[in-house]
């Protein structure tokens, strides 16, 4: 089964107030694990950044008027994630986004199976912190890579995160394994180690009359 972590940034966090995606981001995954083939794309969004979607992600104005524009790329954007299904954190922004570019192209709306972790995160854990960062946490995967919000980082955190989430992700710790580990390295620590051998009983037999008869030599003389 096939899957497109994705993940977009943006001028502003309103599509109905004219923001447009800056960037785009996709992971695939193949049976919950990350494949070669990802999707990327800086794009020039022909507005202006908001200072705070600066601060988030960092793309400047004069970065973003070189890129390609969206036009350029939707083909292959949409080959990419074609009749896969669709892990996005917070569904509803990323969607309004691209369906608000593909709508300027007079093209139809993104029907993908969609999977929202932040629907996920919720359900598991009401009342808790759900944003990427939490989530990352609370799982003990490493974002520190994470300085700015970009597309393809992100999209590699919430792919861990949602493995995490769907309860797929193998157990940590193999205690079974590990105490076959810890006595292969407490057999290797030892200088020497001693065989230990059981007498049988016929041989303990011969050792007891050997003892009767050098006792009874030692008597006499």
């Amino acid at each position: 089964m096939k899957e497109i972590v994705l993940d977009t940034e943006t001028t502003g966090i309103s599509a109905k107030e004219g923001h447009r995606i800056v960037e785009i981001g996709c992971i695939e995954l193949e049976n919950l694990i990350p494949t070669k083939k990802k999707f990327h794309s800086y794009l020039n969004p022909e507005r202006k950044v908001s200072e705070k979607a600066l601060e988030v992600h960092g793309y400047t104005d004069d970065f973003l008027s070189n890129q390609k524009k969206f036009k350029e790329v939707v083909d292959d954007f949409l080959n990419f994630i074609d009749g896969k299904k669709l892990i996005i954190h917070n569904a509803n922004f990323d969607l309004e986004f691209l369906n608000k570019e593909l709508k300027l192209l007079g093209k139809g709306k993104i029907n993908n199976e969609i999977v929202d972790t932040l629907v996920l995160a919720r359900d598991k854990f009401p009342g808790a912190s759900i944003s990427l960062d939490a989530l990352c946490k609370r799982y003990r995967i490493d974002n520190s890579k994470r300085v700015n919000h970009t597309a393809l980082i992100d999209c590699d955190l919430l792919a861990k995160v949602y493995i995490n989430l769907i309860d797929q992700k193998e157990p940590s710790l193999n205690f079974q394994a590990q105490d076959e580990k810890s006595q292969i390295l407490d057999r290797e620590s030892l200088l020497y180690f001693k065989k230990i051998i059981k007498p049988t009983p016929q041989e303990l037999k011969k050792h007891e009359d050997f003892l009767k008869i050098n006792l009874k030599k030692n008597f006499f003389n």
